[in-house]
Protein backbone atom coordinates (compact mmCIF):
# COMPACT_ATOMS: atom_id res chain seq x y z
CA UNK A 1 0.00 0.00 0.00
CA UNK A 2 1.37 3.40 -0.96
CA UNK A 3 2.38 6.01 1.59
CA UNK A 4 -0.16 8.34 -0.01
CA UNK A 5 -3.01 5.88 0.60
CA UNK A 6 -1.91 5.34 4.20
CA UNK A 7 -1.94 9.11 4.79
CA UNK A 8 -5.39 9.35 3.22
CA UNK A 9 -6.79 6.58 5.45
CA UNK A 10 -5.22 8.19 8.52
CA UNK A 11 -6.71 11.57 7.54
CA UNK A 12 -10.14 9.93 7.70
CA UNK A 13 -9.45 8.90 11.28
CA UNK A 14 -9.07 5.20 10.50
CA UNK A 15 -7.07 3.19 12.99
CA UNK A 16 -4.76 1.22 10.71
CA UNK A 17 -4.22 -2.20 12.28
CA UNK A 18 -2.61 -4.95 10.19
CA UNK A 19 -6.05 -6.60 9.84
CA UNK A 20 -7.68 -3.37 8.66
CA UNK A 21 -4.89 -2.80 6.15
CA UNK A 22 -5.37 -6.36 4.85
CA UNK A 23 -9.13 -5.74 4.47
CA UNK A 24 -8.45 -2.46 2.61
CA UNK A 25 -5.95 -4.20 0.33
CA UNK A 26 -8.39 -7.06 -0.31
CA UNK A 27 -11.09 -4.58 -1.34
CA UNK A 28 -8.84 -2.45 -3.53
CA UNK A 29 -9.89 -2.93 -7.17
CA UNK A 30 -11.99 -5.94 -6.14
CA UNK A 31 -14.94 -6.32 -8.50
CA UNK A 32 -16.39 -9.46 -6.89
CA UNK A 33 -18.61 -7.51 -4.45
CA UNK A 34 -17.56 -9.66 -1.49
CA UNK A 35 -19.55 -10.21 1.68
CA UNK A 36 -18.02 -9.91 5.14
CA UNK A 37 -17.86 -13.74 5.15
CA UNK A 38 -15.95 -13.78 1.85
CA UNK A 39 -13.38 -11.31 3.18
CA UNK A 40 -13.07 -13.13 6.50
CA UNK A 41 -12.53 -16.50 4.77
CA UNK A 42 -9.96 -15.03 2.37
CA UNK A 43 -7.91 -13.35 5.11
CA UNK A 44 -8.26 -15.90 7.93
CA UNK A 45 -5.25 -17.99 6.78
CA UNK A 46 -3.01 -14.88 7.01
CA UNK A 47 -4.58 -13.66 10.28
CA UNK A 48 -5.66 -16.74 12.28
CA UNK A 49 -6.53 -14.64 15.33
CA UNK A 50 -8.75 -12.22 13.37
CA UNK A 51 -12.42 -12.41 14.34
CA UNK A 52 -15.41 -12.11 12.05
CA UNK A 53 -16.46 -9.09 14.16
CA UNK A 54 -13.24 -7.32 13.15
CA UNK A 55 -14.09 -7.72 9.47
CA UNK A 56 -17.73 -6.73 9.95
CA UNK A 57 -16.91 -3.70 12.11
CA UNK A 58 -14.23 -2.56 9.67
CA UNK A 59 -16.71 -2.77 6.79
CA UNK A 60 -19.22 -0.72 8.81
CA UNK A 61 -16.56 1.98 9.41
CA UNK A 62 -15.51 1.94 5.73
CA UNK A 63 -19.15 2.30 4.69
CA UNK A 64 -19.61 5.22 7.13
CA UNK A 65 -16.50 6.92 5.72
CA UNK A 66 -17.73 6.44 2.14
CA UNK A 67 -14.88 4.11 1.14
CA UNK A 68 -17.17 1.20 0.32
CA UNK A 69 -20.81 0.97 -0.60
CA UNK A 70 -23.13 -1.65 0.80
CA UNK A 71 -25.22 -3.29 -1.90
CA UNK A 72 -28.34 -5.28 -1.16
CA UNK A 73 -28.60 -7.90 -3.85
CA UNK A 74 -29.23 -10.78 -1.45
CA UNK A 75 -31.57 -10.68 1.52
CA UNK A 76 -29.39 -13.09 3.49
CA UNK A 77 -26.10 -11.18 3.40
CA UNK A 78 -24.66 -7.76 2.74
CA UNK A 79 -22.19 -7.35 -0.10
CA UNK A 80 -19.64 -4.55 -0.36
CA UNK A 81 -18.42 -2.58 -3.35
CA UNK A 82 -15.20 -0.53 -3.18
CA UNK A 83 -16.29 1.37 -6.30
CA UNK A 84 -18.46 4.09 -4.79
CA UNK A 85 -19.10 6.13 -7.95
CA UNK A 86 -22.67 5.91 -9.29
CA UNK A 87 -23.19 2.66 -11.15
CA UNK A 88 -25.64 -0.23 -11.22
CA UNK A 89 -25.52 -4.02 -10.88
CA UNK A 90 -26.69 -7.30 -12.33
CA UNK A 91 -27.14 -10.20 -9.87
CA UNK A 92 -27.12 -13.80 -11.10
CA UNK A 93 -29.74 -15.71 -9.12
CA UNK A 94 -27.93 -19.01 -9.72
CA UNK A 95 -24.21 -18.44 -9.10
CA UNK A 96 -24.65 -15.22 -7.02
CA UNK A 97 -22.16 -13.29 -9.19
CA UNK A 98 -22.58 -9.50 -9.22
CA UNK A 99 -21.63 -7.62 -12.37
CA UNK A 100 -21.04 -3.86 -12.50
CA UNK A 101 -23.04 -1.92 -15.08
CA UNK A 102 -21.55 1.41 -16.02
CA UNK A 103 -23.36 2.51 -19.16
CA UNK A 104 -26.95 3.16 -18.10
CA UNK A 105 -27.84 6.75 -18.87
CA UNK A 106 -28.55 8.67 -15.70
CA UNK A 107 -31.28 10.75 -17.29
CA UNK A 108 -34.06 8.56 -15.98
CA UNK A 109 -37.59 9.88 -15.78
CA UNK A 110 -38.31 10.54 -12.12
CA UNK A 111 -41.62 8.92 -11.11
CA UNK A 112 -44.42 11.32 -10.27
CA UNK A 113 -44.73 9.84 -6.75
CA UNK A 114 -41.26 11.08 -5.78
CA UNK A 115 -40.81 14.20 -7.92
CA UNK A 116 -40.91 16.45 -4.83
CA UNK A 117 -38.41 14.31 -2.90
CA UNK A 118 -34.71 15.02 -2.69
CA UNK A 119 -32.97 12.00 -4.22
CA UNK A 120 -29.46 11.68 -2.83
CA UNK A 121 -28.56 8.43 -4.57
CA UNK A 122 -30.12 5.48 -6.31
CA UNK A 123 -29.15 2.10 -7.64
CA UNK A 124 -30.67 -0.15 -10.24
CA UNK A 125 -30.24 -3.90 -9.77
CA UNK A 126 -31.12 -6.34 -12.52
CA UNK A 127 -31.79 -9.94 -11.44
CA UNK A 128 -31.53 -12.96 -13.71
CA UNK A 129 -29.03 -15.51 -15.00
CA UNK A 130 -25.51 -14.79 -16.27
CA UNK A 131 -24.57 -16.37 -19.65
CA UNK A 132 -23.02 -19.48 -18.02
CA UNK A 133 -25.98 -20.08 -15.71
CA UNK A 134 -28.50 -19.30 -18.47
CA UNK A 135 -27.03 -22.19 -20.49
CA UNK A 136 -27.23 -24.57 -17.51
CA UNK A 137 -30.73 -23.32 -16.65
CA UNK A 138 -32.00 -24.01 -20.20
CA UNK A 139 -30.55 -27.51 -20.33
CA UNK A 140 -32.62 -28.69 -17.32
Amino acid sequence: MTEEKLKFYKSLGLKLTPQRLAILEFLENNKSHPSAEDIYNALKPRFPSMSFATVYNTLEVLTEKGLVKEISVESTRKRFDPFTHPHHHFFCKACKKVIDIENIKDNLNIPEEIKDCEITEYQIIFFGFCPECKQKHKSH
